[in-house]
């Protein structure tokens, strides 16, 4: 018997949803049946041609800038009166900028720490109240191997990553009893735009393989499966957990 996932009749937000490992989440929500919004926070072509691409497939862009309160709340206000709803949660959106600890100035600081962290903490404050009054929630927070083992030149974000753990882990029994998962994928290197300059010569290329004991890096899509996984019904008795999706590269209990 053939085994598919269904996501009919859900609605899902994925933040940062216009490229890389966001966009692909898009994608396979949509290809599964979910009603799909994605947030982006710039006016790109990428966010465009991401709705231009899933026109049938029921997915839709909004414009929400992760740095302010009032707008996250406003339009997650908006998609309620749209949708009616919001059953999956995909904290996606970040940013990665290298700065070494001696030379990081408070503002590289703040901004790593209010993307990364803060922008989650307020998406997943708005969309609770409404998961918690439809008695259903699915969260999946993305992470980093960098918020288990540290990165140098990244402490800042490798800090942001470190506490998006922490929230799942505390959201997750804080939110069970409404019958809300809070999960979280924690992925290696990923072969996105955010990373190109790692990945531009073939020499950087194979040092990077040397770390990864499968012999590949990770594609957006091998990042959306996991999420995808964590939303479905295959795992509604998996709560407060870290799915470590980096080939072996960090072995984390």
């Amino acid at each position: 018997m053939a085994l598919t996932i269904n996501f009919d009749k859900k609605v899902v937000l994925v933040t940062g949803g216009s490229r890389g490992i966001g966009r692909a989440c898009v994608k396979l929500f949509s290809e599964c049946g979910a009603q799909t919004i994605f947030s982006y926070n710039s006016n790109d072509d990428a966010a465009s041609q991401t709705v231009e691409e899933f026109r049938n497939h029921n997915v839709y862009g909004f414009k929400i800038d992760r740095n302010s309160e009032p707008d996250i709340v406003s339009k997650i206000s908006a998609i309620k009166s749209s949708f009616g709803k919001i059953d999956i949660l995909v904290n996606n959106a970040g940013i990665w900028k290298r700065s070494p600890i001696d030379a990081m100035t408070l503002e590289q600081w703040r901004e790593t720490i209010s993307v990364n962290l803060t922008g989650n903490f307020l998406f997943t404050r708005e969309i609770s109240k409404l998961m918690k009054t439809n008695k259903f929630g699915r969260i999946i927070n993305i992470s980093s191997t960098a918020g288990q083992r540290g990165e140098p030149f990244y402490s800042h974000y490798a800090a942001s990553k470190g506490g998006i753990i922490s929230f799942t882990k505390s959201l997750a029994v804080e939110l069970a009893p409404f019958n809300i998962n809070v999960n979280c994928v924690a992925p290696g290197w990923v072969d996105t735009d955010m990373v190109a300059e790692v990945f531009d010569t073939e020499e950087k290329r194979a040092e990077v393989y040397k770390g990864i004991p499968v012999g590949k890096i990770a594609t957006a899509e091998d990042i959306a499966n996991s999420v995808v996984f964590l939303a479905s019904p295959l795992a509604d008795h998996i709560t407060g957990e870290i799915l470590n999706v980096n080939g072996g590269s960090v072995l984390c209990g």
